[in-house]
């Protein structure tokens, strides 16, 4: 690190970027025998933490826009993994329900975590750490 303020190594936004990509790339080779992508590993992370959740419900909690999770979702149904159903009681409402392929998918994906420590040489107590240094940066964006 050098003393010039304006150095491109001296820049958050940079180390940030940079990080995403990496993590994309660390993932990559991980998920694939499972067949997914990073977006599809997180939004099966999310079914399968609760399963149904609405389209709505479920971008928010990914930080996505709708438009952009409902081709994710369309490509996870056509692997038999999720299956989407209108709301019978708000047809407006497209719900996200995990099929019993995409359950036991999560067996599976048990061992992600643990391949990806691997990749990048950290350990459990270091990718915490990282994590809640992010999530607390991540909290104190200006709306």
């Amino acid at each position: 690190m050098t003393d010039d303020i304006l150095a491109l190594e001296n820049q958050l936004c940079f180390a940030v970027v940079t990080a995403a990509r990496n993590v994309v790339a660390v993932y990559r080779p991980v998920l694939e025998p499972l067949g997914l992508t990073h977006p599809q590993y997180l939004v099966m992370l999310a079914l399968w933490e609760r399963s149904p959740r609405s389209l709505g419900e479920l971008a928010g909690e990914l930080a996505m826009e709708p438009a952009t999770l409902s081709p994710l979702v369309k490509r996870l149904e056509a692997q038999g993994r999720v299956v989407r159903t209108r709301r019978p009681t708000d047809e407006r409402v497209l719900d996200i329900s995990l099929t019993e392929e995409g359950v036991a998918l999560r067996q599976d994906a048990l061992k992600v975590p643990g391949l990806v420590m691997q990749r990048v040489g950290m350990d459990a107590a270091e990718i915490g750490d990282l994590r809640t240094a992010l999530v607390r940066f991540a909290g104190r964006m200006p709306d």
